[in-house]
């Protein structure tokens, strides 16, 4: 892995867009794999994604668009994957190519349910990764305001500093600042709870709870966060840094928050299926909730937040309820 190293993108999603337009402020040219090769023919003649992020537009000529998987990771040194967790199986059930080679980038927010393993784990069991060739992208940052260019951040996690440090160079650019962390799992766990703390807020606020409540609530869910990290991976991090607090923060307050808007939903007295219905994109969220009450029957952390949000989507209990009960163990 070096500056001339070619990336491939697997995904096609908004955060996969995104991750795109950074990236072609840095490199010559992309590799990007479409699942639905018609999409691929839009694109290339409306020089947008059909989809997501239709504001930003591409030189085409610039990107080696496929929908084969095996070609994609054929003519990439680096590969970045941004799709929906609960699909990642199902996409690399297609992978004939070795990536034990490769850099391997997440910027995946959830866990593979099946195996309620982070993304990082995953490519290292299964597929042989190196642990010092993965890394990790986290917020706080929204696909949306990389569309608009506004001035974002970004954590670039990597066991390997030197890695995450070239790769992180492959980003910035003068609407994008990134730092390098050392603590995949850390950044990693936070991102997948973060979005299930952004669902609790938003149910909260569906439900009618105000700014003080949610104020509560958050400080309440970061010192969580913490104690679950901290027990699943014990190693000296600073919480209150942009790739924990700052994500969560974003995730639970901000309009462009997906988990917020689906939490808002439930609160509202949406059910579940009608909620992921009317959504156009995944909610992280929904699946995390189930993979992190699965891990942490073994670690026993305290976690009342995340226990609410499980009750409330998957054993059905009512949102008023819950929430009330858990207004009770809030401090």
């Amino acid at each position: 892995m070096d500056e001339t190293s070619t990336v491939g993108i697997i995904g096609s999603g908004s955060w996969a867009t995104a991750i795109a337009k950074m990236l072609l402020n840095n490199v010559p040219s992309v590799n990007w794999y479409f699942r639905n090769p018609d999409h691929i023919d839009q694109f290339k003649k409306q020089k947008h994604n059909p989809n997501y992020l239709t504001g930003v537009e591409f030189n085409t000529d610039c990107i080696n668009f496929s929908s084969n998987i095996n070609e994609i990771a054929s003519n990439s040194d680096i590969l970045v994957f941004a799709i929906p967790s609960a699909f990642l199986k199902d996409v690399l059930d297609l992978l004939e190519e070795p990536v034990n080679d490769k850099f391997i980038v997440s910027a995946i927010k959830g866990l593979v349910p099946e195996e309620t393993l982070i993304i990082g784990s995953y490519f290292n069991k299964f597929f042989n990764v190196p642990s010092d060739s993965i890394g990790v992208i986290s917020g706080p940052c929204h696909a949306e305001e990389v569309a608009l260019e506004r001035l974002s951040y970004l954590t670039i996690a990597c066991q390997d500093i030197k890695k995450g440090r070239l790769f992180s160079s492959f980003l910035n650019c003068s609407y994008i600042k990134t730092c390098i962390s050392d603590d995949i799992y850390g950044t990693e766990y936070s991102a997948v709870l973060k979005n299930v703390m952004a669902i609790a807020s938003g149910i909260c606020h569906g439900l009618g709870y105000g700014d003080n409540f949610q104020a509560v609530l958050i400080s309440n869910a970061i010192q969580e966060i913490k104690r679950f990290v901290d027990t699943v991976h014990p190693i000296a991090r600073d919480i209150k840094s942009s790739a924990y607090l700052g994500d969560l923060l974003v995730t639970c307050y901000s309009q462009f928050s997906r988990n917020r808007t689906f939490g808002t939903m439930l609160g509202k007295g949406y059910s579940v299926k009608s909620a992921q219905l009317e959504m156009l994109m995944i909610a992280e969220g929904y699946y995390a909730v189930k993979s992190i009450k699965q891990i942490n029957d073994k670690y026993k952390v305290n976690m009342p937040i995340t226990e609410a949000v499980y009750n409330i989507i998957y054993e059905r209990i009512s949102p008023a309820i819950e929430i009330r009960l858990l207004t009770e163990q809030l401090r």
